[in-house]
Parts: C-alpha cells; structure tokens; sequence
C-alpha cells in the first residue's frame, strides 16, 4: 500500500460518483486517476491494466469532449439506448481483445496471471467506451468486471485498491439506477 495508490483510490471513486451523476467534472477527476493507476499497476506488474489506464486517459479525453457536446441545459448528460447487435458487437470484440492481449502478455511480459488481467482490461476498455457512449448497459459491464478486480487485486496484495473496486460495484449499481434513457432516445 502506497500514498500514490490510496490517492489514486479516492480519485477513482470520485471519478465513478460524478460519473454517475453525469457531472463532467468527472472527465478530470478521472484523468488524474488514471494518471495515478498506471504507476500503481506497473509497480505491480499488471502491465495490461497499466496499459489500460493509458487507454482511459484517452478515453477521458474523448468523453469530455463527447459528453459537453451533449451537455443538456440542465447541466446533465442524456442516456443513450444501444442496438442489440451494438451490444453483442461489443461483447465479441472484447472476447477478441481478450485473447490477443493475454498471449501477447502470457508471450513476452512476467504478468503473474495474464488471461485474467488481459479479459478485465478487454472489457474495461469495452465499459468505458459504453460510457462515453452514454449507453445505460455501462453500469452491468462495470458490475461484473469490478466484482472480478477485487478477487485479483486481493490476490496481488493491492488491498485498498481492491476495497476501492468493491466500491465501484455499489457505484456502478447506483449508476444503473440513475441512468434512465429518456423514452425518445435513439441508438
């Protein structure tokens, strides 16, 4: 346990508690996380997640500018409904990602566990891009995958950042609840 990640940890819930509440000052919460993760998870030697933390400074970047586009008057966000095959899309090529990522890691890094850290990065990636889609469904993908982290970060001694992912899971609860699409709202 180091400074570095109990800061990261109170960052990332942060970050997920404005998100839910589709607040965009979660886009720069969310960065100086990520920015804070990545040392983290490569002093662990969980390089795909560290990777992953890159992948969400991007993401940030792209949300941020995605969610003010769509910023309401009322200052919230609108919840967007994915197709089916949009969802089913998304769940294969995370399959996909999943497979690369863990030879690439299993192949060439010391990853002490590369299939499971490669599958929670493939599908972080897919959640984060549901998020900045707006997309309710979100919220179910990000129950799942944390509820997965903490059972990995328990076993790599990373113990606040796996409180902080049990965290998530009743975040990313909430997060479903409140994020309703509106009646009308289009794919």
């Amino acid at each position: 346990m180091s400074l570095i990640e109990i800061l990261g940890a109170i960052l990332s819930a942060l970050a997920v508690w404005l998100t839910s509440r589709r607040s965009m000052i979660c886009w720069p919460v969310s960065l100086a996380a990520a920015g804070l993760y990545c040392w983290v998870f490569l002093k662990a030697r969980l390089y795909a997640d560290a990777g992953l933390q890159i992948a969400f400074c991007l993401y940030v970047v792209y949300g941020w500018r995605h969610w003010h586009r769509m910023e309401r008057p009322d200052g919230r966000i609108r919840v967007r409904r994915p197709t089916r095959r949009t969802l089913l899309n998304g769940l294969l090529c995370g399959a996909a990602g999943s497979a690369v990522w863990a030879f690439v890691l299993a192949r060439f890094t010391n990853d002490p566990m590369p299939v499971t850290d490669a599958t929670l990065t493939a599908y972080s990636i897919l959640a984060q891009g549901w998020d900045t889609m707006r997309y309710r469904e979100t919220w179910v993908l990000w129950i799942v995958v944390n509820s997965a982290y903490v059972a990995l970060f328990i076993s790599r001694g990373l113990y606040p950042t796996a409180v902080l992912y049990a965290g998530f899971v009743l975040l990313a609860a909430n997060g479903y609840r409140l994020w309703k699409p509106a009646p009308s709202a289009a794919p």
